[in-house]
């Protein structure tokens, strides 16, 4: 009787990899729900060390400058509030000529969905304008369809400007980059790292001091 509990592992095991042979579709692609896109190309970011650059750089940008901006209700005008943070994102965009980025628009939960889907789409695309202003190319910038009303911030049939917002979000890499053509990604964060190091130099009387070494 041993044998039976075996045989059945077996047999098991077998008809799995004749189903996986048989299959249409990628390996992995039933637990991928498109949050990176299909499933070789997740595979391919993992396997060449892209992906973690990627969420590093994207948990970088959101806890060194504002990812968000607010609107008025029923506008995609950017007031001076909104003008102030996209400057500092395009500050911090500007370091990394590599890196592409995607702006989501949302809306609160007045109006139809349609029409709030629309909306949200235009403040997207009102952000990556001026943002492009600024000295961001459109190359690297893309207003992506938006989530209208239903990713609210606080959940309420109200008027909430705190869901009348886009959210800037770091997407990939610059494809054809030159200085990404050589695998060597992680030069992008080195070089950084590197930069934030170096304290700065000036010019006193007729010698050079270095800035940051206190009194």
């Amino acid at each position: 009787m041993t044998g039976f509990p075996m045989l059945r592992i077996a047999s098991a095991a077998a008809g799995l990899a004749l189903l996986a042979a048989c299959s249409p579709n990628e390996s992995g692609s039933a637990v991928d729900g498109g949050t990176f896109g299909n499933s070789t190309m997740t595979n391919t970011l993992v396997m060449t060390g892209r992906q973690g650059y990627v969420h590093d750089l994207s948990a970088r940008f959101a806890a060194e400058v504002p990812s968000m901006v607010t609107f008025a209700f029923n506008s995609s005008q950017l007031d001076a509030e909104a003008q102030a943070i996209l400057r500092q994102q395009a500050d911090w965009i500007r370091q990394f000529p590599e890196i592409r980025f995607r702006v989501y628009g949302h809306t609160d939960l007045v109006g139809s969905t349609s029409y709030n889907k629309t909306l949200g789409l235009r403040r997207a695309q009102a952000v990556v304008s001026y943002l492009s202003t600024l000295g961001i190319s459109r190359g690297r910038l893309e207003a992506v369809v938006s989530y209208g009303e239903t990713q609210p911030l606080v959940v309420t049939e109200g008027r909430e400007r705190r869901n009348r917002r886009t959210v800037t979000e770091v997407s990939g890499f610059v494809a054809g980059h030159p200085a990404l053509l050589d695998g060597k990604y992680a030069e992008v964060i080195y070089r950084e790292y590197v930069r934030s190091a170096q304290p700065e130099t000036v010019l006193t009387g007729t010698s050079l001091s270095q800035s940051g070494s206190g009194s």
